[in-house]
């Protein structure tokens, strides 16, 4: 379970920004316990967190800050070792300080039963890792497994300092393994060591990423396969999900084909989904092409439902960009209602999206989807550089209409605009379209 990201310098995020999914006092119940206690008090996490702002404001940067440090850990060691004096981070570039500083990532963690808590982050630059950290918290005191501190050798190269004792593993050989621009957290794993394997499973399995709602095919295929293999129950879970969504949709038959790729040298053969849905019209049931013939609304609720029913099953934590494209604002409302309910989602599954969709606001407490701490808000200041915080900053009672107050920007993320500004400027250009 997620508690806290931590991040910056990447891309249009320049200082240290933090989303947490702490429950808080503003809380209506949407909040699930955990096994942690802070001054006396339970800890609770969020199951939803939605970010909003303006385009351009960073929303998508947060979500892809976080993919980022997931593809860090499960691929630094194999993948980034073909350019072995480089790492692929993307700092902000609108000043020339932060392109020379590090970026930061780091995650705060509730891993294992009953639960104890882990913080796990790191800072790189252009060239090497500088510093990786992972501390344990059990029974609630700070336990360091390792802190790792890049130094300069006498001769230029790249040496690193290990610190902490509560890592019992081969740590001389892990560290002889590691090179500057991998993690240690990546070669450990790679190197099967028990104790640092759970933590790199949380990155590989419990953490999904997905690109924008509207173009996912990879996504549109995984939803296949669980059709196909997924057993019975599955099966008719997809069908009842397609049915409720009122898109028309009858019935739908899935096949597989296998084509040949020549990538290089090699010939690789892969598995193309054939997806096709039945629909019901007034002389029956009519089959319609599914690359040509659906909706982009129809494609994106069809390749969402597999990721989301294994964030579910998973208990994993789903990373969503644009949660509204190409999705009526009914049923992405209805994503964070079902992440919500304990029991369509009884294994504590998190879902964090980016959205301009102000409809998931509620226009009164009643039809509100998300609690008062569960609203974010990016905005870019005139240096360009993206600031996070929580709705909850500016005090909103629970009775306030969160959705008149962010278009009001009572709480800013809103685009800088007067009515009729853009308009005016092209009356005034004399930008006016030809007869």
């Amino acid at each position: 379970m997620l508690l806290r990201f931590r991040t910056a310098n990447h891309r249009s995020i320049r200082d240290e920004q933090t989303l947490s999914l702490v429950g808080t006092e503003f809380n209506g119940g949407t909040a699930r316990p955990t096994p942690l206690r802070s001054k006396g008090r339970s800890v609770s996490a969020l199951p939803v967190v939605g970010v909003f702002g303006a385009n351009a404001s960073g929303k998508s940067n947060v979500v892809s800050a976080l993919a980022f440090m997931q593809q860090a850990v499960t691929r630094s060691f194999a993948d980034w070792a073909r350019h072995p004096d480089r790492v692929p981070r993307q700092p902000f570039k609108l000043d020339r300080e932060s392109r020379e500083q590090t970026s930061l990532f780091e995650v705060d963690l509730v891993l294992g039963e009953p639960g104890t808590r882990y913080t796990y982050g790191f800072e790189a630059s252009d060239e090497r890792i500088e510093a990786e950290w992972l501390h344990a918290y059990p029974h609630g005191k700070r336990n360091v497994w390792f802190d790792r501190d890049a130094e300069r050798a006498e001769d230029g190269g790249d040496e690193y300092v290990f610190r902490g004792a509560g890592f019992k593993g081969k740590r001389d050989a892990i560290v002889d393994m590691t090179r500057p621009n991998a993690l240690f957290l990546s070669t450990g794993a790679a190197l099967n060591d028990p104790q640092l394997r759970p933590l790199h499973r949380w990155f590989v399995d419990s953490l999904w990423p997905t690109d924008s709602m509207g173009g996912g095919t990879w996504l549109a295929g995984l939803t296949a396969q669980m059709l196909a293999g997924g057993g019975k129950s599955q099966r008719e879970e997809i069908e009842r999900l397609l049915s409720v969504a009122d898109l028309g949709i009858a019935g739908v038959e899935v096949e597989f084909r296998y084509t040949r790729a020549v990538e290089g040298a090699e010939v690789q053969t892969f598995e193309e989904p054939l997806i096709g849905f039945q629909h019901r019209g007034a002389s029956g049931e009519v089959a319609l092409d599914f690359n040509t013939e659906e909706s982009q609304g129809t494609l994106t609720w069809f390749a969402f439902l597999g990721p989301m029913l294994e964030a579910l099953t998973d208990g994993s934590v789903l990373l969503v960009d644009e949660l509204d494209s190409s999705l009526h604002p009914t049923l992405a409302a209805e994503v964070v209602r079902i992440f919500q309910d304990p029991d369509a989602n009884p294994h504590g599954a998190q879902l964090i999206f980016t959205t301009h969709d102000v409809s998931l606001l509620g226009s009164a407490v009643v039809d509100r989807p998300l609690d008062r701490d569960q609203v974010w808000i990016t905005r870019k200041g005139r240096d360009g550089a993206t600031e996070l915080y929580p709705v909850t900053d500016a005090k909103p009672r629970k009775e306030e209409s969160l959705e008149r107050g962010y278009l009001q920007g009572r709480y800013g993320g809103v685009p800088r605009l007067t009515p009729g500004e853009i308009a005016r400027e092209i009356a005034q250009s004399g930008m006016r379209p030809s007869a």
